[in-house]
């Protein structure tokens, strides 16, 4: 089976599958890494370069090509992933795939990206905490519709990455 963590930037998708994977003895892939290897640039370098739609083309290409070639892994996708294009209904209707929306407050997610905004290009602009929160909202106002098409919907304010990940492993066997 492969196992697709569903989830805003920040809400741990990566820690949570690797963690995940090692718990399962299932290989891990990041698609965000997957595209930069593929692509040979970084996804901030995709962004400059040949834009935003080339880079939603690209990702579905790619998590199309991730279903059809793994088995047995536990993917993290980019927190936008689900929302563009057919990528969730190609996801939803994956052989032998179960996908998990690991759901995190806007809160907690304020206070996890804040301090790594420079890091992220998305949010490198943002000047404050409020400007944060408010972009945080407005992002999972659109985006909660696609994330709630999970199989699995898991709330993981307060709880640690290994209970998370005990979480899951109940859940799905």
């Amino acid at each position: 089976m492969n196992i697709f963590l569903i989830g805003y930037m920040g809400s741990g998708k990566s820690v949570i599958g690797k963690k995940l994977s090692e718990v399962l003895n299932y290989n891990y892939l990041d698609l965000d890494e997957y595209i930069q290897l593929k692509e040979n640039k970084t996804i901030t370098d995709v962004f400059e370069v040949k834009g935003e739609i080339y880079f939603r083309k690209i990702e579905s290409k790619y998590l199309k090509e991730i279903i059809e070639d793994t088995y047995n892994t536990v993917i993290s996708l980019g927190g936008g992933t689900p929302c563009y294009g057919e990528n969730m209904s190609i996801i939803k209707t994956a052989d032998n795939a179960s996908s998990i929306y690991l759901k995190t407050s806007i809160s907690v997610l304020s206070e996890r990206l804040f301090s790594e905004k420079d890091h992220r290009p998305l949010i490198s602009h943002i000047q404050n905490k409020d400007e944060l929160i408010e972009f945080i909202g407005k992002h999972m106002f659109e985006r909660s519709p696609y994330y709630n098409q999970s199989d699995i919907v898991l709330d993981t304010d307060q709880k640690s990455i290994d209970k998370v990940v005990e979480s899951i492993v109940l859940k799905l066997f």
